[in-house]
């Protein structure tokens, strides 16, 4: 299927965006086989075969209740949390997504600059036409810079706060930490914020992945964050900000 196809055909959905008012559900047959062939999941228990997102059906539906305004998307291999996220904020018709990855690729950067990179947002016409796949070229901003470069510049994108965040950059505990502190910097109580990858064991023995050992630390902080594991494939995490002003202390 080429893509003049794939634009017609996601074209009807694409036009109830942000810009809209009236409500869609653009999750049909033919766009979660589009999902699989181009935003290509791994680790968020999906199952190609039977269509099942997986994980992703809970990214869409968590944005479906809770109708955030912004969201802020850090790492992504071919963007499949970014598509089901803003397919979310699309069949809302409100909001409006950042996404943050410098485009490292680990054949041209190395294993020192990325583990998974792709080099997959590299070209801004190429990031326009993969998202515009889906309608979502309206709602998906892409940002390449590291999170560290990101955040410090932060006021200068006039962004609004971060209502939603999914945080699956450098997995290293240092940066993990850094990530998630810098989001709750912008954030508000009521805030929700998925770790990707909190499932990795044999990483996290190895000392070369902390999403664990970071959900570990949150979880004894009963009086700031509530959260949920799905210990499951690659595993995610759902954190609720009870206490966004926390994170101050810890910076």
């Amino acid at each position: 299927m080429n893509f003049m196809n794939l634009k017609t055909k996601h074209k009807e959905s694409s036009e109830n965006g942000v810009g809209q008012k009236k409500e869609y559900f653009s999750l049909n047959e033919d766009l979660l086989r589009d999902v699989f062939q181009f935003a290509k999941p791994f680790g968020h228990n999906e199952n190609s075969k039977k269509l099942n997102l997986g994980f992703g059906f809970i990214y869409y539906g968590v944005v479906r209740a809770l109708k955030p305004k912004h969201i802020v998307v850090i790492g992504s291999g071919y963007g499949y949390s970014v598509v089901c996220l803003a397919l979310g904020l699309k069949d809302n018709a409100r909001g409006m997504l950042t996404f943050i990855d410098p485009a490292y690729s680990l054949i041209k950067d190395g294993p020192l600059h990325t583990i998974g990179g792709r080099g997959m947002w590299s070209d801004a016409d190429q990031v326009q036409r993969h998202f515009q796949r889906f309608g979502l070229e309206n709602i998906v901003t892409h940002h390449r810079r590291r999170s560290d470069e990101f955040f410090p510049a932060y006021p200068s994108f006039n962004l609004p706060p971060i209502d939603l965040a999914f945080i699956d950059g450098s997995h290293a505990f240092k940066d993990v930490k850094y990530d998630f502190l810098q989001v709750l910097e912008q954030s508000h109580k009521n805030t929700y914020i998925f770790l990707h990858d909190t499932n990795i064991y044999i990483r996290e023995l190895i000392k070369h992945a902390g999403v664990k050992k970071w959900l570990n630390f949150l979880n004894k902080q009963e009086d700031h964050f509530e959260l949920i594991n799905f210990p499951f494939s690659s595993g995610v995490a759902l954190v609720r900000v009870k206490d966004a002003a926390f994170g101050k202390k810890l910076l």
